[in-house]
């Protein structure tokens, strides 16, 4: 189906899909836990958007955009309610709902806006679904399921989480799961699909105990997800090692981390501390800057849905010059009021109040810090196996430039290995031709090939 691209992502000036969380207001709020899903009529045809609202522990939200036909997925967007009035906003796209929650809490009736086009948009709720293909799984698998609660020594963080164990004798090789940026719960979850839980069930069916953890503020994890720098993560990681280590069913010389897009810099970076682990299995991380990623996500993205490349050079300027703004003004305030002046001369029907909480977020020290992020800068200390995996399809973590510098940077690490997977993108998902059918309709799911990668490379270092 043919769409106005240039409408649905102009002004995509500067991804922060990486660090978004939504905020909400009153605890009296209604509860919005879960899909708000609507067709928006475009320009030559109808986009299903699809909204992911996750509770958190202190009354946040964290909310995620997908539009499955144009291959967008977990788009960072932040949301306000006043009232009944809901406010989504994806400052990625350069868009935003705005529409009223209806008395039973069923639907949301608004307006999408973006540059030079509004359409009529009507969201309708669906409950996170217990999908029937997984249901049976989770509460019956061939495995002994812990739940799990520790305490991350370096700053009292108690964290939870779950440790899962496979059917036989031990000792068996072990995993902690780290899931990419954003606060999240255990499995990852993003819409019906598990990342982090798919793979934790795959590797326990096959002989590996993971433990996946709930990220700080989500669940029954202390602290603030949205404080907390890629270094300071590290600490959450090394708690779950220590846990795992100490586990009898553990063979506790072959204990290893997998991190999915930052959660595999963090991974990486645990390779640099003192006790590290056993090996480490990178998915989409990245080799560069955030400045550079910011750009090449922008880029990847409009390309992919066919921008021009006058398009693109045009919102590759607008970013330049924010992106310039946030690294070149370290007085806040300053910061924060230049942002917002340049974001609504790039979106005039921004409003004020919208454009002072983009740059608020655009000039935090959490975003400021992933802008100037050298993710390499420590790699050459690392001394264990890794296998790097990237998919051709990511568009937010690009596989060839990104696995290059790793593959630079990680020059001292034995075993090295890195690949491109053929068509998986950035939730390492097949093409959706590919996916299961459940009820008649496609089931994202994580690609086949990646996990047996996974797997089979986990267990030839285990079993050396």
């Amino acid at each position: 189906m043919k769409t106005s691209v240039y409408h649905f992502l102009i002004r995509c000036f500067l991804p922060v899909l990486l660090f978004g969380a939504a905020s909400f207001g009153a605890s009296a709020a209604p509860k919005l836990d879960g899909l708000w899903k609507g067709p928006l009529k475009m320009p030559g045809g109808e986009l299903e958007v699809v909204f992911r609202l996750v509770g958190l522990s202190d009354g946040t939200y964290f909310a995620t955009l997908d539009v499955p036909l144009q291959k967008v997925s977990r788009m960072s967007v932040k949301a306000e309610l006043r009232g009944d009035t809901l406010t989504l906003a994806a400052p990625e796209a350069g868009s935003r709902f705005t529409g009223q929650v209806a008395a039973n809490g069923q639907q949301i009736v608004g307006t999408w806006h973006q540059p030079g086009f509004d359409a009529p948009l009507t969201l309708t709720f669906t409950p996170t679904p217990a999908n029937p293909a997984t249901a049976k799984v989770r509460l019956t698998p061939p495995y002994r399921e812990d739940e799990v609660a520790y305490i991350n020594a370096s700053n009292n963080l108690k964290i939870s989480g779950l440790v899962t164990v496979p059917a036989g004798v031990g000792p068996f090789p072990a995993v902690v799961l780290v899931s990419d940026a954003g606060a999240h719960d255990r499995d990852a979850t993003t819409g019906d699909y598990r990342l982090l839980g798919a793979l934790a069930d795959y590797l326990t069916r096959r002989g590996i105990v993971v433990l996946r953890f709930d990220d700080r503020g989500v669940a029954g994890s202390a602290g603030n997800y949205g404080l907390a720098t890629t270094e300071e993560l590290v600490t959450d990681v090394q708690a779950g090692l220590k846990l795992l280590r100490t586990r009898p069913e553990v063979d506790f010389s072959h204990v290893g981390v997998i991190g999915h897009g930052e959660g595999g810099n963090v991974a990486l970076l645990t390779a640099t501390k003192p006790l590290p682990p056993a090996f480490v299995v990178a998915l989409a991380a990245y080799g560069q800057s955030g400045t550079v990623l910011a750009t090449q996500q922008q880029a990847a993205l409009l390309r992919s849905t066919g921008s021009t490349p006058a398009q693109i050079e045009e919102a590759a300027r607008q970013q330049k010059l924010v992106l310039d703004v946030i690294n070149q003004t370290p007085d806040a305030a300053n910061a924060q009021t230049l942002v917002a002046t340049m974001l609504r001369q790039n979106d005039p029907t921004l409003e004020a109040a919208a454009a002072q909480v983009k740059a608020t977020e655009l000039t935090s020290t959490r975003y400021r810090y992933f802008l100037k992020y050298n993710p390499t800068q420590h790699l050459g200390e690392v001394k264990c196996p890794v296998l790097l995996l990237n998919g051709t399809a990511d568009l937010e973590v690009a596989a060839e430039p990104n696995l290059a510098a790793l593959t630079k940077a990680l020059r001292n690490a034995p075993n090295l290995t890195n690949k491109a997977l053929p068509g998986v993108n950035h939730l390492f998902q097949p093409a959706a031709t590919e996916w299961p059918l459940v009820g008649g309709e496609p089931h994202p799911n994580f690609s086949p090939a990646a996990l047996e990668t996974v797997r089979a490379w986990i267990m030839a270092r285990s079993l050396k």
